[in-house]
């Protein structure tokens, strides 16, 4: 038995021999659209800048953006024939389907076993050189991807990103529900676009209605990480594939929240 198989159940995978990944964190949705790509790439940046060695599977096959936002394109590593992440300038390492399509508009036309498949692929082929912690940009939903990926990677705790809506505020509910049916610590939830703060008045507006994370973290007992703005230049930055240039420390107690849950107080 190897040491992997004694700290693991017998379903998840083994990583590549040569990987060393010593944390795994996902950030999960009820649905799409709620910016899930955009929490897991800030919270990836605000741990390498913390210190610690980071790296990014995009695991939304379907709808990969995390290379786009670091302006990254043209493929993986290759290391004697072994594809290894790519590194952005920052030094984090990501794996993700626009990085092996002919073209980044290509659409990604595979049913959920071949989905399910990729993703294997992506943990057991790719090589993640010595890794504090991999972020796990996940499927949306609650289906048989998502469950896919829960009941193969070794996963640490979830971050699940919600916004302000109503129909999302019913459906985080559903994600918070999945991570405890699978045994996996939901370390907390993100709000984001939960406000639009004027530039000229510093006013708020709710753009999208009342937040009600307060109300469903008090229901779960779990804590909100941070309540995130709209903010048009951070779009730009991400457009451009200049996420690195973006200030993190609103993303700072998700990483204090993530160190506490894998590594203690210390």
């Amino acid at each position: 038995m190897t040491a992997y198989e004694k700290r693991y159940p017998v379903f998840y995978e083994e990583p590549h021999e040569k990987s060393r990944i010593d944390h795994v964190i996902g950030v999960m949705s009820g649905k799409g659209g709620v910016g899930k790509s955009f929490v897991t790439t800030l919270t990836a940046l605000a741990m390498e800048r913390t210190g610690w060695n980071t790296g990014i599977l995009d695991g939304d096959i379907t709808g990969p953006s995390i290379p786009k936002a670091f302006g990254l394109s043209g493929g993986l590593s290759q290391h004697s024939g072994i594809p290894y992440a790519r590194e952005t300038n920052s030094g984090i390492q990501v794996v993700s389907t626009n990085l092996i399509l002919d073209h980044e508009t290509d659409p990604v036309l595979w049913k959920g076993p071949m989905v399910a498949q990729v993703l294997k692929q992506y943990w057991t082929e790719v090589v993640y050189e010595n890794l504090d912690y991999l972020f796990v940009d996940m499927p949306p939903g609650t289906g048989d991807v998502p469950l896919t990926v829960f009941q193969m990677l070794p996963m640490d705790g979830v971050v699940i990103v919600t916004s302000p809506q109503g129909l999302v505020t019913m459906i985080v509910e559903k994600a918070i529900q999945m991570a405890r049916m699978m045994n996996i610590p939901v370390l907390g939830l993100v709000e984001n676009m939960s406000y639009f703060e004027a530039p000229d008045t510093g006013a708020r507006y709710e753009v999208f209605g009342r937040s009600h994370v307060d109300e469903i973290a008090a229901r779960y007992d779990v804590p909100v990480l941070a309540k995130l703005p709209m903010e048009p230049e951070l779009a730009e930055l991400f457009d451009d594939g200049r996420v690195e240039e973006v200030d993190t420390t609103p993303f700072q107690p998700i990483v204090e929240t993530i160190l506490t849950a894998t590594r203690g107080d210390n």
